[in-house]
C-alpha cells in the first residue's frame, strides 16, 4: 500500500467519523428541541386548576413526562381514567407526593456552574408554604396520611441504588412546627435488640404509618433491612432483611418493596415483593421486570410503580397478592399520588 493510498484511507475515515459525530449531535439537539413540542401520539395535556384538597372524585396526581410545554409539571387525571386528558398545574417537580391537602415538591435550581436542590412544602392550592435546602439529587418523597409529616431522600454521592458506591440523606419535617430531622442516620439503630453503630449506614425510602411511626430502608455492611422508625423516640428498629424502598399498604398490614433476587443482573437486581408484617411472609408479585422505584398502593390490593418508557417513564400496575399480570396504567408519568 502506497503512502498516498494510506493518506486517502485515513482522510476518508476522518470524514466518516466526523459525519457520524455531527449527525449524532444534530439528532440529539433535534430530540432535545422536540421535548418542548406536543407529541401527536402523546397524551393530551392542558392548563387548568390543580388542587390537593380531597374530593368525592378520586384523582391521580403525577409528574407529567409527556413532551410539550407542560413537561415535568404536576398534573392530574381522574383515577378511573388515567389515560384521559391531563390537567397541568404549572408547578414543576423532580419528585412529588401529597396527602390530606399537603404536598412535597423536590426541585432543581439550575445555576451557571452547578445545580442545587430544594424541598418545597405546598398547600392545597400548590402554593409554597415553606422550603428547605436539599443536600443532593432528589430520589424519594412521601407525605404522612394526615399531611403533618413529610420525608424526602436525596443522593449526596452516586446516582443509583444498584451499586454499592452511593450515599443518601433522608429528612423528616413536621409541618405543624417546621421542626426538621435533616439526617435520619442520627437516629439510634436497634438491631436484634441491641444498639447498632456503623460508619457506613444509609437510610432511605420513608413510608408513614401515622404521625409517630414510619418504615424505611437501612443499609449497612452490604445488607439492607426494613426498619420501623419512631419519630418521638428517634429510633430505627430492624424488622426484616433484603427490603428496599418500602411502601405501607392503606390498611397498615403489608409492605410493598423491591427485593434483590439471586441470579439477577447486578445492573437490574430487583423484583417487586409484598411482605406481610404480621407473619413476615414474602409474596412475589407477577411483575418480572427490574423495579427501581418506591411503589405506591393504588388501593388495598394493587400497586403502582414506574418503569422506563419512550419518553422517560410509564406507570404500571399489578396485584399485590401475586396473581394476574402487570399492565400499563399511564404513559409518560412518574411520582404518583392518589387523592380522594
Amino acid at each position: 500500500m502506497t503512502r498516498t493510498t494510506r493518506l486517502v484511507i485515513l482522510l476518508a475515515a476522518v470524514l466518516l467519523l466526523g459525519g457520524v459525530g455531527t449527525g449524532a449531535v444534530l439528532y440529539a439537539a433535534h430530540r432535545s428541541g422536540m421535548r418542548d413540542e406536543q407529541q401527536a401520539n402523546g397524551p393530551t395535556v392542558r392548563t387548568g386548576t390543580v388542587s390537593l384538597r380531597p374530593t368525592s372524585d378520586r384523582r391521580l396526581l403525577v409528574r407529567n413526562l409527556a413532551w410539550g410545554p407542560h413537561r415535568d409539571e404536576i398534573a392530574t387525571v381522574p383515577a378511573d381514567d388515567p389515560q384521559g386528558p391531563r390537567t397541568a398545574s404549572g408547578v414543576k417537580c423532580l419528585r412529588f407526593h401529597a396527602a390530606a391537602g399537603t404536598g412535597i415538591c423536590l426541585q432543581a435550581v439550575h445555576g451557571t456552574l452547578r445545580d442545587t436542590y430544594r424541598a418545597v412544602v405546598l398547600d392545597a392550592h400548590l402554593h409554597e408554604r415553606h422550603r428547605f435546602p436539599a443536600a443532593g439529587i432528589p430520589t424519594r418523597a412521601r407525605v404522612s396520611p394526615s399531611g403533618h409529616l413529610m420525608a424526602w431522600t436525596v443522593f449526596v454521592s452516586g446516582d443509583s441504588y444498584a451499586g454499592t458506591k452511593f450515599s443518601t440523606r433522608t429528612a423528616i419535617v413536621d409541618t405543624r412546627t417546621w421542626k426538621i430531622d435533616d439526617n435520619l442516620e442520627t437516629f439510634r439503630i436497634i438491631r436484634d435488640g441491641r444498639t447498632y453503630r456503623a460508619a457506613d449506614t444509609n437510610i432511605w425510602g420513608v413510608t408513614f404509618a401515622d404521625d409517630h411511626r414510619f418504615y424505611a430502608t437501612l443499609a449497612s455492611g452490604g445488607k439492607t433491612y426494613l426498619v420501623q422508625g419512631d419519630v418521638g423516640a428517634r429510633t430505627l428498629t430492624t424488622l426484616h432483611r433484603n427490603v428496599e424502598c418500602p411502601s405501607l399498604s392503606p390498611d397498615g398490614t403489608r409492605i410493598a418493596y423491591k427485593k434483590r433476587v439471586k441470579g439477577a443482573s447486578p445492573d437490574a437486581p430487583w423484583r417487586l415483593y409484598v411482605l406481610n408484617l404480621r407473619t413476615m411472609k414474602e409474596t412475589a408479585t407477577a411483575e418480572q421486570r427490574n423495579i427501581d422505584d418506591q411503589a405506591l398502593w393504588g388501593d388495598d390490593s394493587t400497586l403502582v410503580y414506574a418503569l422506563p418508557g419512550d419518553y422517560g417513564s410509564d406507570l404500571w400496575t399489578v396485584r399485590a397478592d401475586g396473581s394476574g399480570a402487570a399492565r400499563r396504567l399511564m404513559t409518560s408519568a412518574v411520582a404518583p399520588a392518589y387523592l380522594g
